[in-house]
């Protein structure tokens, strides 16, 4: 297998249709009003929301705009309208700022300094606004993560990854800024670059240390389980790039499971035990 940029060419317009019929069918056969997602000005959110709305109906969609003062960017929230009137969403905007300084206050010797851990605030408090309108309106959340950084572990754990479907999961994200432009959103939206606004000038290929071009063939290599030798070879670029990526996926392997549980084997009263519906 040849490593190139063509084995991630799909049929966009299948793909829409697929995705579109399994958002709808999930909304139904839950009994849902609607979905609810977080609409940030980036790529995947606004693909997230455009197939939302083309498989129900933008009229059943509320995109939740949750600035906070911090990373507040005027062109991310001109973006994230841009979508919302281009798909016909209904919005809402939920400043974050007051949540966000409370729970610094309260969390007995908080650091501020620790970005990361007050980043991770930031991503579990927008599930909270997120999961308190589904609540609220009997709306299912729709998560926005694609394939790369969710297996890359780019994520927060009970953070952007808490969610009730993925529409997006199965996809890159250079699949994903393509279907974008597909759907019709602007290539400069589709292409701008990726951060997960956790902390000023944030941005995730600086993170990941490497490009989504690249770390999309490697991820695709991987998961048809080349050898690291073979993948790096292939892309001209050092075996250990490669064996860090390989790494990590492995290590974040908690973040993508549900909690690990003992097995007891014990009967329960009455062996009579069925799924409950879904409770928003």
């Amino acid at each position: 297998m040849k490593l190139t940029p063509s084995v991630l060419d799909i049929d966009f317009e299948e793909t829409k249709s697929r995705i579109c019929r399994f958002i709808k069918e999930y909304v139904e056969n839950a009994g849902a009003k609607g979905i609810v997602l977080g609409l940030s000005g980036g790529i995947d959110s606004a693909a997230t929301a455009a197939l939302s709305s083309l498989a129900i109906g933008g009229a059943r969609v509320l995109a939740l705009l949750m600035p906070e003062k911090e990373t507040f960017k005027q062109q991310d929230l001109d973006d994230a309208k841009t979508v919302a009137d281009m798909f016909h969403l209904q919005t809402l905007t939920a400043d974050m700022t007051a949540v966000l300084d409370s729970f610094y206050g309260k969390i007995p010797a908080f650091d501020q300094a620790d970005h990361l851990c007050k980043g991770n605030i930031k991503a579990r408090t927008r599930m909270i606004f997120l999961y308190y309108y589904a609540n609220n309106q009997k709306r299912i959340v729709a998560g926005t993560s694609d394939k790369s950084e969710t297996l890359m572990g780019y994520f927060t754990k009970w953070g952007d990854a808490a969610a009730d479907i993925t529409p997006l999961i199965d996809l890159y994200k250079t699949q994903v800024r393509r279907l974008a432009v597909h759907l019709g959103i602007p290539k400069e939206l589709a292409m701008k670059p990726s951060t997960p606004a956790l902390w000023p000038n944030q941005l995730a290929e600086a993170e990941l240390e490497i490009k989504y071009e690249t770390l999309d063939l490697v991820l695709y290599g991987l998961e048809r389980f080349m050898k690291p030798n073979e993948v790096a070879e292939q892309l001209s670029i050092n075996q250990a790039i490669v064996d860090r990526i390989q790494s990590r996926i492995l290590s974040t392997e908690h973040k993508r499971r549900m909690p690990m549980a003992p097995k007891l084997g014990f009967r329960t009263a009455g062996n009579d035990f069925r799924l409950p519906r879904h409770t928003y």
